[in-house]
């Protein structure tokens, strides 16, 4: 037997992937005994931050280890292939319907034994799952840190707001996807914008930097992902930082003036319905009244029903070039290994990943093997990669095309077509390596199924 600490979609992916290779599996799970603040489900695969998996393309580093998923059998893909919403270029999901099919598999599973319970010490038994992510509780993020002495890592991230579809003016708006990317109308038109012209954005930005902010306590050093910067700490960089950020304008071409505005807000839809959207790119650590009252400045956000508000909470990370080896092992520590965002991927396909790897490596073990790892001409193979790199100034970091070695005695190509040859020649690997390893094919024929009811976002 497996154990698992967290299910999560590091926890839930090993989980569920494990029990499909025939090994029984013990998940452990604080939910719905207790929930950690960023929680409002006791769904298990809550997503907390967005709805998005980001961008669905080859040609995009996280949509290349979204094909590779898909291809080694990933639990965590065909859910949210089957509860995807229009999102342009991007995969989204309806996020209730998401983490209610991963519950639904994962309880309904005989091979998977969910157990409540809050873990303050890592347990004796072994093999060992420890895949709690960035919310990691205190008392086992102390006993972690114990263990691994000063190399357990914290910093800090934020999640964005979201309003109701109903308060949005929707006479103020525009709805296009960036270059109107998309498969059809419904994904060209899955993005709402809210324009500004240049005084209006300047005073926004303004009012940003003037804002109230929750300031962390005192002992608490804060370190922020780069790719998930709060919206105020971008403004602080510059006045035009945000123009070029989460507001650039770039591809989205205003209708009534025929022109792209000089900046704009962008709001993601939630669910199918588009009842809710998220604020794109509008992590905040402002008080709530800040929020709501900066936010509502935004052009057709002027009465804004906000549904959930930004937030700051704890991301907790190992720094796992010198604490893991090349399976996810604990070095000196045989059967404890980690999983998913506690290790330092970023980002939610990235965090599957690391379930689906560990999954596959633990197969291995258990029946006898050298764990037989993806070529690191891949994008699950560029995952490990990453956690091996930079061991003096280790950070967080999303799958990038750099994780993959680049094309050998190939001509110097431009971006486009050298990230097509790298996606080309990431699946040929792969390919073989599913064959080799005899790894099952993509759970094709997976039902995600539908909730009764749909519970509050706020």
């Amino acid at each position: 037997m497996v154990t698992i600490i967290g299910a999560g979609l590091a926890g839930c992916e090993a989980a569920l992937t494990l029990a499909s290779r025939g090994i029984e599996v013990e998940l452990i799970e604080q939910k719905p005994r207790e929930r950690t603040p960023a929680q409002t489900s006791d769904n298990l695969c809550e997503l907390v931050c967005s709805n998005s998996f980001r961008g669905a393309a080859l040609t995009n580093a996280v949509g290349l280890l979204k094909e590779e998923m898909r291809r080694a059998g990933s639990f965590v893909i065909a859910v949210a292939d089957k509860v995807r919403v229009p999102a342009g270029g991007a995969l989204a999901v309806d996020r209730e319907l998401f983490s209610a099919a991963i519950t639904a598999l994962v309880r309904e599973n005989p091979r998977i034994r969910v157990r409540a319970e809050r873990v303050d010490r890592i347990p004796d038994c072994r093999p060992l799952v420890i895949a709690t992510g960035p919310l990691t509780g205190d008392a086992l993020a102390r006993d972690i840190a114990a263990r691994v002495g000063t190399e357990a890592l914290a910093y800090y991230d934020a999640i964005a707001p979201i309003v109701s579809a109903d308060s949005i003016d929707w006479d103020k708006v525009f709805t296009a996807s960036r270059w109107d990317k998309g498969e059809d109308e419904a994904d060209r038109t899955a993005y709402v914008n809210c324009p500004f012209d240049e005084p209006g954005y300047k005073a926004f930005v303004e009012a940003v930097r003037s804002a109230k902010k929750v300031e962390p306590k005192a002992f608490e050093e804060v370190r922020y992902f780069e790719g998930c910067l709060p919206v105020e700490v971008m403004a602080e960089r510059g006045e035009m930082t945000l123009a070029f950020g989460p507001m650039k304008p770039v591809g989205l071409t205003d209708p009534r003036t025929g022109r792209w505005p000089f900046a704009v807000v962008q709001l993601r839809k939630e669910d199918e319905a588009g009842t809710a959207y998220n604020l794109v790119g509008f992590q905040s650590r402002m008080t709530w009244p800040e929020q709501e009252r900066i936010f509502r400045s935004i052009p057709g956000l002027e009465n804004a029903e906000f549904l959930r508000f930004g937030a700051v909470h704890r991301n907790t990370f190992l720094n796992a070039p010198k604490l893991l080896d090349e399976t996810l092992c604990l070095r000196g520590e045989p059967g404890l290994y980690f999983a998913g965002q506690i290790t330092g991927t970023e980002g939610y396909v990235e965090s599957a990943a690391g379930g689906l790897l560990i999954a596959q490596i633990l197969e291995d073990r258990l029946n006898g093997r050298e764990p037989c790892l993806p070529p690191v001409t891949t994008a699950l193979g560029g995952i490990l990669t990453q956690l091996r790199r930079n061991p003096d100034d280790y950070q967080p970091s999303n799958i990038t095309f750099s994780h993959l070695p680049p094309l050998e005695n190939a001509p110097r190509l431009r971006k486009q077509p050298r990230y097509e040859a790298l996606a080309k020649r990431a699946l040929a690997d792969l390919d073989g390596w599913l064959t080799r390893t005899g790894r099952p094919a993509s759970p094709r024929d997976l039902e995600a199924p539908e909730i009764p009811a749909r519970t509050s976002l706020s």
